[in-house]
């Protein structure tokens, strides 16, 4: 495949499931799909994002956590993910699907920083999206937590898309607490 992800373990990435099957994981992908959803959205996709998605176009991962240096609403230390969307637009958690990044600026009034690429267990009130503020629509974007809960509180998480893969944890990386 590529290069980015060629010592990555995918083996364990990804937990299988009808509902992913369903509303995430999208036909495999093709340059014309990338070429859509860059047109659609006004951004290029990183490449990272690109070759990520050519092993599996989407889904809901096992590891569902990433550390962060600030509070948010989900916890201390810890953002949580839902799933990852795929490229393309035929499924419901795709890039340009019915709860694409558009929907969650449009109609939950989410700052238009960027692709909303990973919702979260809040149904909504927080996302993750690749914000291309600092590196413009063709630059490589970092990865922000933001949250509507928090009048749309931006934390910073990770530097760029493959950060994020490799930064995500399970559960038992954390102590919960009440």
């Amino acid at each position: 495949m590529g290069k980015i992800f060629s010592d990555f373990d995918f083996s364990g990435f990804w937990k299988p499931s009808d509902y992913a099957l369903k509303e995430y994981v999208g036909a495999p992908i093709t340059d014309e799909a990338v070429a859509a959803v860059e047109r659609a959205l006004g951004y290029k996709l990183p490449a990272s994002y690109v070759e990520f998605m050519g092993y599996q176009n989407g889904g809901i991962p096992f590891r569902t956590n990433h550390r962060t240096n600030e509070r948010t609403t989900w916890a201390a230390d810890h953002i949580a993910i839902s799933g990852l969307y795929s490229v393309g637009g035929e499924k419901a958690c795709s890039l340009l699907g019915e709860f694409g990044s558009q929907f969650w600026i449009e109609e939950w009034g989410y700052p238009p920083i960027g692709i909303y690429f990973a919702d979260c267990p809040s149904a909504g009130h927080d996302m993750v999206c690749l914000d291309y503020r600092a590196c413009g629509p063709a630059g490589e974007p970092q990865i922000v937590h933001v949250d509507q809960e928090w009048d749309y509180h931006i934390v910073r998480v990770a530097e760029n898309f493959e950060s994020f893969i490799r930064g995500l944890e399970d559960d038992s990386a954390f102590v919960l607490t009440s």
